[in-house]
């Protein structure tokens, strides 16, 4: 995470290719973007965030609560 000097955050999802196949790869984005944009209301702006995306049979409610977790450490929540 990074202060930057926008009114709005920026996310990046980073995987690794021996996540699993592409399907696979563009999935755990899809679902860390969803869960981004439920949390965005409840976050502080102006930052950049770069995640990294671990192999794992996690679903959307695990994915979010890793993301909201994360979030709170960091201190972006309102």
């Amino acid at each position: 995470m990074l202060k930057n000097d926008l009114d709005r955050n920026r996310i990046c999802f980073s995987l690794s290719r021996n996540f699993g196949s592409a399907v696979e790869r563009n999935r755990a984005k899809r679902l860390g973007r969803e869960a981004y944009r439920n949390l965005r209301p409840l976050l502080r702006q102006g930052h950049d965030l770069i995640l990294l995306v671990y192999p794992g049979d996690s679903g959307f409610r695990e994915r979010a609560g890793q993301l909201e977790h994360l979030c709170a450490r960091a201190g972006l929540l309102k």
